[in-house]
């Protein structure tokens, strides 16, 4: 967290700008921050990027180079002022009054020229140019000493590599393609009084007694030598150091904390923060402190080697998602937003977010929310499925990226691992060049890694680092996609190779920090960017709205295997989103059941971009899709589970504990009949010890009748429970009957939710609930046996008109595949 400077001589230039194409043909107004699509859109000049096929329509934007300006008053400009910027997206110069301040090439720095001899008394201009990244990238890559591949199947966009800014603008698998500019952070003119701060960044020492020295290390820069009053405060501790400054110089102070208030992910304790100023008389920087531990272990043993966190001496299961920026284009983006997704991951059971390397280092803000919701964050560095340069140039511009990003970050909490990279390793072997001469592009990515690396540790001594993701070890090159025995793996076999979810129980990963299956998007979503005659899978624009190769076929061919085919669109849409919700179910439960020999699932991917069929949980503006309804079961702390053996004989009950306590459950096993009858099987009382998994029980096959579905409930005894059912075959198999649902609401005064109530007269699989109102369920995707009923609570994102309850669809397994 940082304010702006305290001494009255600062001037915020964020707010209303002119935006101009270079050739003068077009002009209009932009909002800084913010991207120049949106104000293109906003001024009616190109069409809603996100509509229909209009992805195609805004593809010149990019190519065409813009320019943005706009005056300030000065009445005194005696002194040392400098621009502070960040976010500047990518390829642009500044000029103050005419004259060149900056030429900046990485929107993953931050730039502080000194503009003072540029000023004037009265009126002054500030002009920001932004080159085409796209010509930009042609030239550089034609630069290069040998062609370096980039990923073109995520990238329709070519030559981003050849750029330090977010990879998944030139394209993804999952994301629109139109190479957004423009500048997302800070703009400002600031006066240099005496001395300024650039960094903040802490180390702690947990001492033998349970007491901690957090060390605070200052990095003022001055213009000359002068005297610096610096103030540390550690929530209410106050001192003062006069400090002889002259250049950069670096003022230490050491708190000692004999009774800390110790920092602990979400599920596992309080998440302690504390509030660390670093001021002077004219500026301040404001963090958060949490004080904790944490370790990477990665010691042999009979499988390889092993990958669990350790956070203040205790081992943690890690239970999350992958995070991808929170929008295509940056002025669709918020604070509140973001804030909406990673409420809804903490809400999910989630205790760690994967910040990907394809997309920004996120602002504090982000960190901060992580930070005080308990979210360990694994934090790669922005370098993805490409292959990038290694010359001098390059790998400077890297090194200050790197320092400048560590030492931002650093001091939060919630970074527990920091990454070179994700899948430069394996994108070794994507490339006919990289094929042929793998010396060379190895040594060249060699040379990248280990420039990160060395920033890294030079920047945060004792930082926990991570070569790649995936990576089986440190200068391990070989393939950590399908080698389970050590590090971290990417499991894509299924989705990508088109395996069965059955597929996800051949491996056995130490830590799967990526996998994932592709559902639609939400109906209500869908209408944002379809016409009605557009909806139908084969149609251009939803073939538009999926983005990877095959991905639709992938989707309908798993329905063929798993279900009978849906009766219409909307239908197949919800059964897109139940089997991905099945067939992470699968590995989550499986992997979990293996602790400790498996420590961590970080499931692709939390959020979209844009509205896309994609592996996200959570919608394009953050509906839960069905999938994260399961997501907030299968991630419960304490957990049951139905897991088929390897011959198919038997059916194994996992009770996993995440916990620090002692557990034990009271299991209840049934059969389903396909007209909702439950029939007791087994009652069984487990016990699972802290932080361990265990086999509650065992079902012969041979016990479950044909045409009949395992199911049960359990209670634990800290106060959870839940229940699940298990079909020993295929859903489509099934001869299901009607559910029989009826269904009613009320709303609810004091809170402005709506009770819904469901009850179903037959066997009613995996009822769901949905509205064209946005707003979250109490649950969904559940089961319902005959007689049995349900009371959902919904809670609209905005107000209601009182008396204008939604109109609700339900949604079972049943009615979803017949024409009655």
């Amino acid at each position: 967290m940082t304010s702006l400077p305290k001494n009255g001589f600062n001037i915020d230039l964020s707010g209303s700008w002119q935006l101009a194409s270079i050739d003068g043909e077009i002009r209009t107004a932009i909002i800084l921050p913010g991207d120049v699509h949106t104000a293109l859109h906003r001024a009616s000049l190109i069409p809603d990027p996100y509509f229909g096929r209009n992805e195609e329509k805004v593809q010149w934007v990019a190519e065409r180079e813009w320019a943005v300006e706009r005056s300030f008053t000065l009445q005194e400009v005696e002194g040392d002022w400098y621009l502070d910027i960040d976010y500047l997206d990518t390829v642009a110069s500044v000029h103050v009054n005419g004259f060149l301040a900056l030429e900046a090439d990485n929107s993953f720095r931050r730039y502080r020229p000194d503009v003072s001899s540029m000023l004037k008394s009265g009126d002054n201009s500030i002009r920001i140019v932004f080159a085409s990244n796209i010509a930009v990238g042609a030239a550089r890559q034609k630069q290069q000493p040998f062609y370096i591949p980039y990923s073109t199947g995520n990238s329709p966009i070519p030559d981003g590599n050849m750029l330090r800014k977010p990879q998944c603008h030139f394209g993804w698998d999952w994301n629109i393609a139109i190479a957004p500019l423009g500048l997302y952070g800070t703009i400002a003119l600031k006066k240099l009084e005496t001395a300024r701060i650039e960094h903040v960044v802490t180390r702690q020492n947990h001492n033998n007694d349970g007491s901690v020295d957090l060390k605070v290390t200052a990095t003022l820069f001055s213009k000359g030598q002068d005297i610096a009053q610096v103030y540390f405060d550690l929530d209410g501790e106050r001192v003062r150091l006069d400090v002889g400054v002259n250049g950069e110089t670096h003022v230490n102070h050491l708190f000692h904390i004999d009774n800390p208030r110790l920092w602990w992910p979400s599920g596992s304790g309080e998440q302690a923060l504390y509030r660390l100023s670093v001021e002077t008389p004219t500026d301040e920087m404001v963090k958060q402190i949490g004080l904790r531990t944490v370790e990477l272990i990665t010691t042999p043993d009979a499988a390889g080697s092993r990958f669990a966190f350790k956070v203040n001496g205790r081992e943690i299961f890690c239970r999350g998602a992958n995070w991808i920026p929170a929008d295509a284009l940056f002025s669709l983006s918020s604070p509140a937003k973001t804030e909406d997704l990673l409420q809804s991951a903490k809400a999910a059971n989630m205790n760690m977010i994967r910040v990907w390397g394809g997309g920004f280092y996120e602002q504090d803000h982000f960190y901060d929310l992580c930070d005080r919701l308990g979210l360990m964050v694994w934090q790669d560095f922005m370098f993805a499925c490409n292959l990038y340069p290694s010359t001098e140039d390059f790998l400077d511009n890297v090194t200050i990226e790197v320092d400048y990003q560590v030492r931002r970050l650093s001091s939060h909490p919630s970074i527990v691992l920091w990454c070179g990279d994700n899948e430069l390793v394996g994108a070794l072997t994507w490339f006919e060049e990289s094929r042929k001469d793998r010396d060379r592009y190895l040594v060249s990515y060699d040379r990248l890694n280990r420039t990160i690396e060395q920033a890294v540790k030079k920047a945060l001594p004792g930082a926990l680092w991570w070569p790649s993701s995936p990576a089986s070890g440190y200068l391990d090159f070989g393939d950590a996609w399908h080698a389970d025995g050590s590090g971290d793996m990417h499991y894509w076999s299924v989705w990508h190779e088109n395996k069965s979810f059955d597929n996800y129980r051949s491996v056995r990963p130490r830590f799967c920090s990526e996998f994932g299956f592709q559902s639609y998007t939400s109906l209500p979503v869908i209408k944002t960017y379809a016409e009605a005659k557009d909806m139908n899978v084969a149609s251009p624009v939803m073939e538009l709205h999926q983005k990877n190769a095959g991905g639709n076929e992938r989707i309908a061919g798993t329905m063929f295997r798993y279900f009978r085919f849906p009766k219409d669109f909307l239908n197949f849409v919800y059964l897109s989103q139940i089997q991905q919700g099945l067939a992470i179910k699968t590995a989550v439960e499986y992997w979990r059941s293996l602790k400790p020999h498996c420590m961590g699932t970080i499931y692709w991917q939390l959020n979209d971009t844009w509205p896309v069929a994609s592996w996200s949980s959570l919608d394009y503006g953050g509906r839960w899709k069905a999938m994260h309804y399961l997501v907030k079961r299968f991630f419960q702390p304490v957990a049951v589970s139905a897991i088929p053996s390897d011959d198919g004989k038997t059916i194994r009950f996992s009770l996993v504990n995440d916990t620090l306590a002692d557990v034990s459950v009271d299991l209840s096993i049934s059969l389903l009949t396909t007209q909702g009858e439950r029939r007791h099987l087994r009652d069984v009382r487990a016990i699972c010890s802290p932080d361990a998994a265990v086999t509650a029980t065992s079902i012969d096959v041979s016990d479950i009748p044909e045409g009949t579905l395992l199911a049960w409930r359990f209670t634990a005894s800290n106060g959870t429970g839940g229940e699940g059912h298990h079909v020993n075959g295929t859903y489509k198999a099934l001869e299901l009957e009607p559910a029989g649902l009826t269904v009613t609401h009320e709303y609810v005064e004091e809170n402005g939710s709506v009770d819904i109530n469901v009850t179903a007269r037959g066997l009613a699989l995996f009822v769901m609930i949905e509205t064209e109102t946005d707003g979250k369920y109490s649950d969904n995707a559940f089961d319902l046996a005959a007689g049995e009923s349900r009371r959902i609570t919904f809670t609209p994102a905005r107000p209601l008109d009182r008396g204008a309850l939604p109109e609700f669809r339900f949604y079972d397994l049943y009615s979803c595949q017949s024409a009655d």
